[in-house]
């Protein structure tokens, strides 16, 4: 057991791809990890400008998005975990995004679009 643990400690992210159904990482041993993007509704509510600014952390261990404050970490991906994010953090993330969209844009109410991450790849 010790030897798949070492295995996937060693395991980094080299690249990311989303599209409006599916996260994509591409792994240092040349495997690509997908998973719904659904396991993270900060992604989903993106949009393609915020999704397509992320950078690889801890040396890949994990990927970040500082547009959508979020972390996706290698070893829980391996492990099919998605986002552990509360219900009530989420809801008081999507508010506090809607009154700033709102704000930006000078149009009460407005709501950011979900799905539109798109494809983006570096």
């Amino acid at each position: 057991m010790s030897t798949l643990t070492l295995e996937i400690k060693n395991l980094r992210a080299t690249g990311v791809r989303l599209d409006v159904r599916v996260l994509t990482v591409e792994l240092s041993d040349g495997r690509s990890l997908s998973v719904p993007l659904a396991w993270f509704p900060r992604l989903l509510a993106g949009t393609r400008r915020e999704c397509a600014n992320w950078r690889l952390i801890g040396g890949g261990e994990g990927i970040h998005w500082p547009d959508l404050d979020e972390d996706v970490g290698v070893e829980a991906l391996l492990a099919g975990r998605g986002s552990m994010e509360s219900h009530a953090s989420l809801s008081a993330w999507l508010k506090s995004r809607q009154n700033r969209l709102s704000k930006r844009s000078g149009k009460p109410g407005r709501r950011p679009k979900s799905g539109r991450c798109g494809r983006t790849r570096r």
